[in-house]
């Protein structure tokens, strides 16, 4: 009788297990390359179109901020050789000096306002992609979520990027699994029948990346000066 308490109790325990095993759902695994889904998508083609055509607009104020710094160094330089004169009084002589100074100091401003206005430019614009990008990728991932849970899917997986010892996520997978056209069809169902024409995002600077990338308006110097000699 004791034996048979035990079988029972084997025959019990091993049925539980069995009920447990049916109750988790069979893994249905599909795979989606969210950093095409990105770059192919409409909304990031006009934002890299309008970061790049705000980028080319910085560049230029740079470029007209650096002919007024050259002027100023052509008449510091003017100013600095009259004081090799050796006809000026030295009355002459010190209003030189002191208009060159003061013209120094006005090369050193705008050197650095130069500086200053191109670096914000640079901060601005990658602030401004990555804030585009978050925002992107979040709606990207929920409709690519809701495409799996519709194809019954338990398990979907990004294949665009490679893990930390660099290496791609997903060595293999059967194309039967990739839903990323699907994906690309839907995000993108409601594109203008004209939009900008803009290169892939992976080309702007990145945040951090995907980010991700273009380069800022380039910090053009005005010639180094030194101070006028007494």
């Amino acid at each position: 009788m004791k034996k048979s308490i035990q079988t029972l109790s084997v025959l019990a325990a091993f049925g539980f297990t069995a009920l447990l095993a049916q109750a988790q759902p069979t893994i249905k695994l599909l795979v989606v390359d969210m950093a095409k889904l990105y770059d192919t998508h409409y909304e990031t083609e006009a934002t890299n179109a309008k970061l790049r055509a705000d980028e080319q607009s910085a560049q230029e104020e740079v470029e007209k901020m650096n002919k007024e710094g050259n002027a100023l160094v052509a008449d510091y330089t003017s100013m600095t050789e009259q004081l090799n004169n050796p006809l000026l009084t030295a009355e002459a002589k010190a209003k030189y000096q002191n208009d060159a100074q003061k013209k120094l100091e006005d090369i050193q401003r705008k050197k650095s306002d130069i500086a200053t206005f191109a670096q914000n430019t640079q901060r601005s614009l990658q602030q401004r992609l990555q804030n585009f990008r978050t925002v992107m990728l979040e709606k990207l991932s929920k409709s690519a979520s809701e495409i799996a849970k519709r194809k019954g899917a338990t398990l979907l997986v990004d294949k665009s990027g490679p893990s930390l010892i660099g290496v791609p996520n997903i060595i293999y997978s059967d194309a039967a699994y990739d839903i990323t056209d699907e994906v690309t069809k839907e995000v993108n169902k409601d594109r203008p029948a004209v939009s900008p024409a803009a290169a892939p995002a992976a080309a702007m600077p990145a945040p951090a990346a995907a980010a991700p990338a273009e380069s800022a308006p380039s910090v053009i110097t005005v010639p180094g000066v030194t101070a006028p000699k007494k």
